[in-house]
């Protein structure tokens, strides 16, 4: 992994050119927290964050990326990492997104509808691909979370780690924007059972929530929040703090031999 240790991850959606956060992966309950996203994503770099998690929501409803000015408006402005992900579904796209200089392109769709594209785009760009899980209701979610597939997570994470995906980024989308707590049962399960390193999102807002998940480092390598940032339920810095001590030797190898 790219990653220094277990990484707290600040997410930038945008959405007709702005920041939000959506509920639960509803597009009709979306709060806008800036109107330029580039603000919200040097607010992050400043408090010191080594990755930007960059979802073009109207990309991801729609097929096709929409809001690439504002991505690269933000990565001609930071100098940390970028991952981004919204509608992704060809080579053509992945080479535009990756030669604006985004670190890590995160696909999420055609994992379900196009394996043979995501298993190609695997062997030509290995770890700056990494996939996206979204889980609804026990499905793996597709289009924007707008439609369930009949796969099951397990399923899937078993595929892409037959084909040499290295990171999955695992979104129970029932929890996402509600601050309830993630689903650790669940990301632990998917680190268990499998080679992938996994970052998990949905629902963390408390320091608890992000010990919780470094424990399981380096089989969970990170988290993505959003609504507690913006909200100031989480400061950055002090979740940083929390990680950095929780993650600890081995933690999640150590977790994972004990529930086998």
């Amino acid at each position: 992994m790219a990653m220094y240790g277990f990484a707290v991850i600040p997410a930038v959606d945008i959405m007709k050119g702005k920041c939000v956060r959506l509920l639960r992966g509803r597009f009709d309950a979306q709060t806008v927290y800036e109107e330029d996203p580039l603000k919200a994503a040097m607010r992050w770099v400043e408090e010191g964050a080594e990755w930007l998690h960059i979802v073009d929501l109207d990309g991801a409803l729609e097929g096709k990326p929409k809001n690439l000015e504002a991505l690269i408006r933000i990565r001609k402005a930071v100098e940390c990492r970028v991952q981004f992900g919204g509608g992704i579904r060809c080579f053509r796209e992945i080479e535009t997104i990756l030669s604006v200089g985004v670190d890590r392109v995160v696909l999420g769709t055609i994992a379900v509808e196009d394996f043979e594209t995501l298993s190609e785009a695997v062997r030509r760009w290995g770890k700056r691909i990494a996939v996206a899980v979204d889980v609804k209701g026990g499905k793996v979610a597709i289009r924007g979370w707008a439609e369930s597939s009949s796969l099951e997570p397990m399923e899937l994470l078993s595929s892409l780690e037959r084909i040499g995906v290295t990171t999955v980024i695992y979104t129970d989308v029932l929890r996402d924007g509600t601050m309830l707590g993630p689903n650790l049962e669940a990301i632990k399960t998917a680190a268990c059972k499998t080679s992938l390193s996994i970052i998990a999102s949905g629902g963390i807002s408390k320091l608890e929530h992000i010990a919780e998940l470094a424990r399981l480092y380096p089989k969970v390598c990170g988290c993505i929040v959003g609504r507690a940032l913006y909200e100031g339920k989480l400061y950055y810095r002090e979740a940083v703090m929390v990680a950095k001590k929780a993650a600890g030797s081995k933690g999640g190898e150590r977790q994972c031999a004990s529930s086998a």
